[in-house]
């Protein structure tokens, strides 16, 4: 690059203050505006990449900072930086129930069994007789309705009985033996309830008595008389103190054949009735008990 016209030729230095040029001497020489131009660029952009920088710097010093201080500022809550495994349970925790006033537990007696009313006579001491055990003029199982007959009640139990059972009740210490008739459409059905002191004498009469054990058919007041020498279907059982039996048959005196399917369901019902009858007493003392 020259500089002038003519002259010998020198570098000229940028970075050079003006006094300094090879240029300034001569009078005859002047200066290259462009090469001026061009260095004054050159330092601009020196200037701003070493603002770029430093401004660079800066930044990543503030983020430090500021990271820094947030890492002092958790440094005391320890629980906010652990993993939730590591976090107290819920029943570590604090809650409001911690304040309320604790009681002594209290437990409700147990109920009173009902059967244990009716399983011996020093705790079975409601009135019994026939009118409380079957009350009313008939009685409707499901929607069979039967009408009520003739009743009686001996302490002569095996007066009541026939066949294998006057024995039983004898010797097995029956102190009453109540009876009750019911009929329906030509079907009539005796039940004998037999009362003991014990619930283990009613099981044990039961568990003797056979197909022979019978108790005496009941008739009157309307209903003929039945069973007195006809086959007939009979039933046993016992609940508590009381062991019960019935006697079915038609009052017509033809024989029951496994086919009289009426006959076996007006004995079931009977049957049925009576337990619920006895079980009612048991649960009406317990009631009466448990309110006293």
């Amino acid at each position: 690059m020259s500089y002038g016209q003519g002259g010998s030729q020198s570098q000229w230095d940028p970075w050079k203050p003006h006094s300094q040029q090879p240029w300034n001497g001569g009078g005859s020489q002047t200066p290259d505006w462009a090469a001026l131009a061009e260095a004054s660029e050159t330092r601009n952009k020196r200037r701003r990449l070493l603002f770029i920088g430093g401004g660079a710097l800066a930044t990543v010093a503030v983020g430090a900072a500021v990271a820094m201080a947030v890492v002092s500022a958790n440094g005391d809550n320890k629980a906010s930086n652990q993993p939730a495994s590591q976090l107290p349970s819920t029943a570590a925790l604090p809650s409001d129930s911690a304040a309320a006033p604790s009681f002594a537990p209290t437990s409700a007696p147990p109920p009173l069994d009902p059967k244990d009313f009716i399983s011996s006579a020093k705790k079975d001491t409601a009135p019994l007789s026939p009118e409380t055990l079957f009350p009313g003029t008939q009685l409707t199982m499901g929607s069979t309705v039967y009408k009520k007959g003739p009743t009686a009640d001996t302490k002569n139990c095996a007066s009541a009985a026939q066949g294998t059972l006057p024995k039983i009740l004898t010797t097995g210490g029956c102190t009453r033996l109540m009876r009750v008739t019911y009929v329906k459409d030509g079907i009539a059905v005796t039940v004998g309830v037999a009362v003991f002191d014990t619930e283990a004498q009613a099981t044990k009469a039961k568990g003797q008595a056979d197909k022979k054990s019978i108790v005496r058919p009941l008739s009157g007041d309307g209903i003929k008389a039945f069973c007195a020498g006809a086959v007939c279907r009979s039933t046993t059982n016992s609940y508590g103190r009381y062991a019960y039996f019935t006697l079915t048959g038609f009052t017509s005196g033809k024989d029951v054949t496994a086919k009289d399917t009426k006959v076996f369901r007006a004995g079931d019902d009977l049957a049925e009735f009576t337990f619920r009858q006895i079980r009612r007493r048991g649960e009406a003392q317990a009631s009466a008990a448990a309110n006293q």
